[in-house]
């Protein structure tokens, strides 16, 4: 299957996942890649491009390039984190909801409605805001406003399986409620759930930059995508690499997750298990 798997991703695709490798290597390897420490301040050093820093430097001397590299390692720590939890909360939720259904399905959808109603970007601010920046608050606001979207999905998924032949079997054969959903339903939901993780990878990373830009993310003084475009943004005009550089960074991976996401979802597509 996992022959088949790779034989049948695009070029697109392959050029997408070998990016992802790229970006995570870059992130577990960042100390040895960095020309600089990225923490290092020097005023004399400010708007140089000398040897030793090959995007030059910041308003305060720092290397640019040292800190977009560390800036990646904070990118996908805070994209893998968050929805590891989101997806966690929603296969929960969705699970049980699609699993047992009736007034407990009711109950379960009408707060995922709730959390949906809200634009996820302003329910991230106003968390982030209550709570104070930082790592931890970052990691939490980007979950909980992704954990619902994937529970209606997982929601969907169940609902179908459970009335599946082999899930009637074994509730004849005595199974208990909690063995077919971990050996039944959720593997059946795994192309699903793995697909709607690397496509909301996208987005958890963009919502990191953004809040980062408003100044409701981690430390200033880390290095992140998006706190250097914030940081950029007003000498734009005079030095626009500051911007450009980390702007181009958070756009290349976010499109490679989302074009990703999209081949895993054109190949693990119940329509195309014949291809397997």
């Amino acid at each position: 299957m996992k022959n088949k798997f790779f034989k049948n991703l695009t070029y697109t695709g392959w050029l997408c996942l070998i990016g992802i490798i790229l970006v995570i290597l870059i992130a577990i390897f960042a100390p040895l890649l960095a020309p600089n420490d990225p923490m290092a301040t020097n005023p004399d050093r400010r708007w140089t491009s000398t040897k030793g820093f090959p995007l030059g430097c910041d308003n305060l001397g720092q290397c640019i390039l040292s800190r977009i590299i560390y800036g990646a390692r904070l990118s996908l720590l805070i994209g893998f984190a968050s929805r590891f939890v989101s997806l966690l909360i929603g296969l929960i939720v969705g699970l049980t909801a699609g699993y047992f259904g009736g007034w407990l399905d009711w109950c379960l959808m009408r707060i995922v409605d709730m959390f949906l109603a809200f634009p996820s970007l302003l329910l991230s601010i106003a968390i982030s805001m209550f709570m104070g920046s930082g790592l931890g608050t970052v990691i939490f606001a980007i979950a909980i406003v992704g954990w619902a979207e994937m529970a209606r999905i997982i929601r969907s998924s169940a609902l179908e399986l459970r009335s599946s032949e082999y899930v009637v079997a074994s509730k004849t054969l005595g199974a208990s409620d909690f063995r077919i959903i971990m050996t039944h339903i959720l593997p059946n939901c795994m192309p699903i759930i793995t697909v709607i993780f690397t496509m909301g990878m996208a987005t958890a990373v963009l919502s990191e930059a953004s809040l980062s830009f408003l100044g409701l993310g981690v430390d200033p003084s880390l290095p992140t995508w998006g706190g250097m475009v914030a940081t950029g943004k007003d000498f734009m005009i005079t030095h626009p690499q500051l911007v450009i550089y980390p702007g181009l960074c958070i756009a290349l991976l976010v499109i490679v997750f989302n074009v990703f996401g999209d081949e895993l979802r054109d190949i693990l597509d119940p329509s195309h298990k014949g291809n397997f």
